[in-house]
């Protein structure tokens, strides 16, 4: 073979192997970065799942509370702990217990999701039972049957106390020049969600609604709408008054008499509101430095909504809520009656928050209240009957306290805004103390424990002990442990910086022109 030729086939063998090895070389590194990425993804940004550990069991079994109103803080008494206790009167205020255990024995289904529930039921069938006229056997009657609880608002040491009574008016039946302000019943076309229209005593909270044909739900008219007119016309008028403040404080009490002019009269009752929160006019003109607020009661509102005609008007709807009243079946003899269905009874019942408290419970008040006089002075040592609720009346330890009709019940009452000592009467098949007895006591601190483990020494030996440490060594049988003093850190060595070394410079020599 020819030199050329042998060359040839030598350089296009040799060319071959080249390619065929870049291919490879090529190859190698491609699975070789392949291989990376799946390390990577496997093993350093998901690493493997290990098998999750057990919950570990808790220390205590979950029991439930044995008494919890939301909000509220409690101490269980003994009876000789309930200042004034044995100098009231525990005969009215069992016959009024009694009045409201008829309610509640009368109830069926399930009880109520509150503290109490429906542990009422067993003191009433006791009361059934018995027919007590003597002072001594009705005041054994609550100590048997029940346990004294101080309660308030948590963080706040006192409840506190207002005053409710059924006003007296004068009115008519048909509209003349003087008597020209309506007293409403309640309007067909308001709607609250959960209820019929034509239920009896619609709720005082909550929103409600004016209903347009079949399904439009629009909020209903405030106060302001209402007296310009908005369901004028309609029939609605139970009567017809010549004052407007006297039905706004009627709405504000929730209940009145109307005296006629023939002779008759007619009893209401709260029946439904408008939708709209209370807002106290009282406090408003206290914000305004219109009246002091140690000043503050219902006749120097109505002074001086009498000197301010278009002042008053202002105010008035600045209370936006409404209140629709419905007629009732009672003799001039007769109390108003209450939320609970019954007749109240004056100075024995009183309205409570009806979100946290069961009608018929017991609430015994104590201290000092403006009822002789316009100073709080008056001792004030008497157990109460939850039988009425309020718009205004929210928190654990919060009444108002009912005084009757007429206007000397309106003085007293419109003077009260006091704080008050609480203590609710507790069934004894709830009593909390009882019941808590069997909550697992923790364990105890291991302070002592550890104290002895790690002993500590004195820092400040030979020196003035701090009050609060000299005040726990006084108790030899007590181990305190005594931190140390915290080291300050060494300081830092005060070093000079080094110089950099400098470079020559060179010397350019200077050109020449």
């Amino acid at each position: 073979m020819a030199p050329e030729a042998r060359i040839k086939i030598f350089l296009k063998t040799s060319a071959t192997a080249l390619c065929a090895g870049a291919v490879a070389l090529s190859s190698f590194s491609l699975g070789a970065e392949a291989a990376r990425r799946h390390y990577r993804n496997h093993h350093h940004h998901h690493p493997p799942q290990l098998p999750a550990a057990p919950l570990r069991a808790l220390p205590y079994p979950q029991v439930p509370l044995p008494f919890d109103i939301p909000g509220a803080q409690y101490l269980p008494l003994s009876w000789a702990d309930v200042k004034g206790w044995g100098d009231d009167n525990h005969l009215a205020a069992y016959k009024t217990f009694r009045a409201s255990c008829r309610s509640i024995n009368a109830q069926n289904g399930s009880a109520e999701p509150k503290a109490l529930g429906g542990s009422l039921s067993e003191p009433c069938r006791v009361a059934r039972s018995l027919e007590i006229s003597d002072d001594a056997k009705a005041k054994t009657f609550f100590e048997e049957n029940f346990a004294p609880l101080r309660i308030s608002r948590l963080g706040e040491p006192d409840g506190f106390v207002t005053g409710y009574y059924e006003p007296v008016l004068e009115g008519l039946r048909t509209q003349t020049d003087v008597y020209n302000v309506p007293v409403y019943r309640r309007p067909s076309n308001l709607f609250v969600r959960g209820y019929k229209q034509d239920s009896l005593s619609l709720p005082n909270k909550g929103p409600v609604y004016r209903k347009i044909g079949r399904r439009k739900l629009v909020p209903y008219y405030d106060r302001g709408e209402i007296e310009d007119g908005k369901i004028d016309g309609r029939g609605l008028e139970i009567a017809w008054l010549k004052d407007p403040t006297d039905l706004l404080f009627a709405q504000i009490q929730g209940s009145a008499r109307i005296k006629f002019d023939d002779g008759s009269s007619v009893r209401l009752n709260y029946d439904a509101y408008n939708g709209y929160p209370y807002t106290a006019v009282g406090r408003i003109l206290i914000e305004r430095g219109i009246i002091p607020k140690e000043e503050m009661s219902m006749q120097k509102i109505r002074e001086w909504m009498a000197q301010n005609p278009d002042g008053a008007k202002e105010l008035r709807r600045a209370n936006r809520a409404y209140i629709f009243f419905r007629e009732v079946n009672l003799s001039d003899k007769e109390e108003a009656v209450g939320a609970q269905g019954i007749p109240l009874t004056a100075g024995r019942s009183i309205a409570v928050d009806k979100s946290l408290h069961v009608y018929g419970t017991p609430f015994f008040i104590e201290g000092e209240l403006p009822i002789e006089s316009e100073r709080a002075k008056t001792p004030f040592h008497r157990l109460m009957i939850a039988q009425d609720t309020g718009s205004a009346i929210i928190g654990p330890a919060r009444a108002d306290l009912f005084f009757g009709a007429g206007q000397e019940a309106g003085r007293v009452s419109g003077r009260l805004r006091h704080p008050m000592h609480f203590v609710m009467l507790v069934p004894k098949g709830l009593d909390p103390s009882v019941r808590a007895a069997r909550l697992p006591v923790p364990d105890p601190r291991p302070s002592e424990k550890i104290a002895k483990l790690f002993p500590q020494s004195d820092p400040g030996k030979g020196t003035a002990k701090p009050a609060a440490v000299a005040g726990a060594m006084d108790n030899k049988n007590e181990t305190v442990a005594i931190a140390g003093p915290v080291p300050l850190p060494v300081p830092r060595p005060a070093m000079e910086p080094a110089s950099e070394p400098q470079r020559p410079v060179k010397k350019r020599p200077l050109r020449q022109q």
